[in-house]
């Protein structure tokens, strides 16, 4: 395949499924992670795509959000890996929020069935998972339900986590990115984490490696207000040593 093939190859693959990753096409192709590098950037030199850490999204595709069932099924592995190490983080008695996201309801469903905790959530399918631990005290925040993400938004959503101060939060973001903080597409989505951290005294953010560099519509927070990243060896030393500059600590997995 000549490279002009293959970059239009390309470019359908990041129109459908909204994000490329470099190790993905590498493999797709049969060429080697360079190739695939030097093809989106002659892609993002041309505007039909921009490049983000690991791969490259769509030109115009900063608000782009893949419904649930994708984020569920994207870097699954890594998620999993994410989701138990953050267990780690769980008090053992003690208040905690739960963030609406596919790994945050990974956390969720990783909970011992005797755990004793105060949970209070958003996010309707992190609510169903938690509803038959007969040791946790589970509060469902309510507000208008977006289709999308299946979590509850607007005044109600932001009024009751005004009235709360939790422990910690567990933290959910489509990007994170060094200039530019915590980014997700929608601005309704955006209030609510917002709401979220100022409702905790410890703030640990769970995210995959994918979504460093990546940068949304909506900004929610800087790194500096996270105490604790927790992503995948996928985010190299480098990256990791620029963010715990920061004053965020970093724990790969």
């Amino acid at each position: 395949m000549y490279a002009p093939e293959r970059q239009q190859a390309i470019l359908r693959l990041a129109r459908a499924e909204g994000r490329v990753d470099v190790l993905s096409l590498a493999g797709e192709f049969d060429v080697t992670a360079e190739t695939v590098r030097r093809d989106l950037k002659a892609l993002d030199r041309a505007g039909l795509v921009r490049r983000v850490h690991g791969g490259a999204i769509p030109a115009g595709k900063l608000d782009f959000e893949p419904d649930l069932s994708a984020r569920e099924a994207a870097a699954s592995d890594e998620k999993d890996r994410i989701a138990r190490a953050a267990i780690d983080e769980v008090p053992a008695e003690g208040s905690v929020l739960l963030d609406a996201g596919s790994t945050t309801s990974r956390l969720a469903a990783d909970l011992p069935v005797d755990a004793t905790l105060t949970v209070v959530t958003h996010a309707l399918p992190t609510a169903a998972r938690l509803a038959d631990h007969p040791g946790i005290e589970l509060h469902i925040v309510g507000g208008r339900v977006r289709h999308r993400t299946r979590a509850a938004v607007d005044a109600w959503a932001l009024r009751a986590y005004g009235e709360v101060n939790a422990d910690v939060v567990f933290l959910a973001t489509n990007g994170f990115s060094l200039e530019g903080g915590l980014t997700t597409p929608d601005l309704a989505e955006a209030a609510v984490k917002r709401a979220q951290v100022a409702a905790a005294r410890r703030v640990v953010l769970l995210a995959d490696s994918t979504k460093f560099g990546q940068e949304h519509f909506a900004r929610f927070g800087d790194l500096t207000h996270v105490d604790l990243l927790i992503t995948d060896t996928g985010l190299d030393a480098e990256d990791a040593r620029a963010i715990e500059a920061l004053g965020t600590e970093v724990k790969r997995v």
